[in-house]
């Protein structure tokens, strides 16, 4: 009987083991700011457990920088009308995200629009489009 139990105990735990690790936080972003970026992506990862956006953008002194922005589950982005064609390497797009709090070049994927003008997910705000905050 005691071995039975000991089986349930550890298979128990291997399952809370794995959702804990399946976990991912949000708190390396800072939720209170926005910042616009205006780029061409380099690569769409469409990906689980979050899609990645890759993007060079020019900043106002001339300087190429790359950016990688976190995007929502596969399931969750779906949800929104996006698809792994949404974006592709090339697309010039301006996108809204919430900056790393590091100061690093990345961010937490708010919405995008792309060169023709449609919207995935949040509108975007205005702002310079070069990684300045959004007013």
């Amino acid at each position: 009987m005691n071995i039975k139990l000991m089986a349930y105990v550890v298979v128990g735990s291997l399952l809370v083991a794995d959702v804990a690790e399946a976990h991912h936080s949000f708190a390396m972003f800072s939720p209170e700011k926005e910042i616009v970026l205006t780029g061409t992506v380099s690569q769409f990862q469409w990906t689980n457990p979050h899609t990645w956006i890759e993007m060079d953008v020019i900043d106002n002194t001339g300087a190429q920088k790359h950016w990688s922005i976190e995007g929502g589950s596969v399931l969750g982005l779906s949800r929104e009308g996006w698809n792994r064609n949404s974006v592709k390497p090339g697309d010039k797009i301006t996108l809204v995200a919430h900056p790393l709090k590091s100061g690093a070049a990345g961010g937490s994927l708010m919405g995008i629009t792309l060169a023709s003008g449609k919207h995935l997910g949040a509108s975007l705000l205005p702002g310079d489009g070069n990684g300045a905050p959004a007013q």
